[in-house]
């Protein structure tokens, strides 16, 4: 079932699974780990449990315009191994990634190595026991693992972003199998992520963002919020991420591990407090990046922001392009994540509609 194989209504096997398993990855359907062969008993169980139409189409997935139905997501779904209650949020990560601005083209075909955040907030994530603590980023959990490996799936199947072909990243990064955690809200001394962005705590929702592999932030001598923010500036000051390279109002995001975060609120900081804090301070000195990039900053101001001879260049183009969560267990750790630096590449938050 590859790009073209999916549009087809039906494809009979008659080998063993084992057999079918290996067809399915020489016609590039498969993002290389074995999977569970999409029978129509096992797709039409996951259907059926959601009291979806198959045929619904849900949006169309770029490069190459797949139609993204209830059925295709549902068959990617089962081959990455997903839960028939993981549904709804695959459809509403397809609803995300394909909002008008979020520029899915260009995360499907770029050369800068980004995986596909997806990020769970509200009651769902306990429900389903999607891990927000220790390890969320790991392995070990079912539903993280699968439904980050499902959205992976869709991206290659109905998008036809294969490796080499379409998605055209130099290295790639082990992001792209799967990415997806849920905030840890219960550690968190703020409002949920999706509270901040305007849903109530009582709903479910997913958000999608193209990000590299988490950096880790290594603070364990922190005992100070302004102690623990400038060793965080200092590691997000990098020239040759792409965020700062394209400094055109993409997002990224900062991880808070519970334990960094208490330090910070306790010290009377808000999340907007830090994210102010990083914008001004996060700063990259002219001197580090090549006098070719310079010029061309000079050059397209409207793209990349006011250029200022003499002054350093920040990490994003607005502080609001800071996106701060919370994740994680015990340790003083946090991470953060640079976007692929695409025009204006904003996170996208999506309600979760659970069947009846």
């Amino acid at each position: 079932m590859s790009f073209d194989a999916l549009k087809s209504d039906r494809i009979a096997f008659r080998d063993s699974l084992e057999e079918v398993e290996e067809r399915l990855y020489q016609e590039g359907c498969t993002d290389g780990l074995p999977i569970v062969p999409p029978t129509e008993e096992r797709v039409m169980r996951m259907i059926e449990f959601n009291t979806l139409d198959p045929k619904q189409v849900i949006a169309v997935i770029p490069p190459q315009n797949g139609p993204a139905t209830v059925e295709k997501i549902a068959i990617n779904a089962v081959m990455a191994g997903c839960k028939p209650e993981y549904l709804p949020i695959l459809i509403a990560a397809v609803e995300a990634m394909t909002s008008e601005g979020f520029d899915l083209f260009g995360v499907q075909a770029t050369t800068h190595p980004c995986g596909m955040l997806t990020l769970i907030n509200g009651p769902i994530a306990k429900a389903l026991d999607i891990n927000s603590g220790s390890g969320a980023m790991g392995p070990g959990w079912k539903a993280n693992a699968t439904i980050g490996r499902a959205v992976r799936l869709i991206l290659l199947n109905v998008g036809g972003a294969f490796p080499g072909r379409v998605d055209k990243a130099t290295q790639g990064t082990p992001a792209k199998f799967t990415y997806c955690f849920a905030e840890n809200e219960e550690a968190s001394p703020w409002e949920p992520f999706h509270v901040e962005r305007g849903f109530k705590p009582t709903d479910s929702t997913v958000t999608v963002l193209g990000l590299e592999g988490p950096h880790d932030i290594n603070g364990q001598d922190g005992t100070k919020a302004f102690s623990l923010l400038r060793i965080m500036a200092s590691s997000m000051m990098s020239a040759g991420s792409s965020n700062v390279r394209f400094t055109t109002g993409s997002d990224l995001v900062l991880c808070l591990g519970p334990e960094h975060a208490t330090i910070i609120a306790r010290d009377g900081l808000t999340k907007d407090d830090v994210k102010d804090y990083l914008f001004n301070t996060a700063r990259i000195s002219l001197d580090l990046f090549s006098e070719e990039h310079l010029i061309h900053r000079k050059k397209a101001p409207a793209q990349y922001g006011e250029f200022v001879e003499g002054k350093p260049i920040p990490i994003v183009l607005n502080k609001e392009n800071i996106l701060v969560i919370v994740a994680g267990g015990a340790g003083l750790h946090s991470c953060w994540m640079p976007s692929w630096g695409g025009p204006k590449h904003r996170a996208v938050t999506r309600l979760i509609r659970m069947p009846n």
